[in-house]
């Protein structure tokens, strides 16, 4: 399997490596991060596939829990940042 781009640059790049390392710390130390984790993970809980990999839980736009394939739910990443939930 090969790298993806962002991969590449980063491994080329390592001082904007560590800045994005720098911003993901301060970014999963915030209340927000912590909270939208925990109720992720307590989702995965409650359906028994927390720790065992499989699909991902994916919050829709009226805050209902679906299952949904990594690839699907990672890869929706809106234009200009928009969201673009199901």
């Amino acid at each position: 399997m090969g790298q993806s781009k962002t991969s590449k640059y980063y491994a080329a790049n390592p001082t904007a490596a560590e800045k994005r390392r720098e911003y993901q710390r301060e970014l999963n130390k915030s209340e927000s991060e912590k909270k939208y984790r925990a109720e992720h993970t307590k989702e995965r809980r409650k359906r028994g596939i927390d720790g065992k990999g499989g699909p991902d839980v994916s919050m829709k736009k009226n805050g209902k829990f679906v299952l949904e394939s990594p690839s699907a739910n990672r890869g929706r990443n809106g234009a200009n940042g928009k969201s673009t939930k199901k």
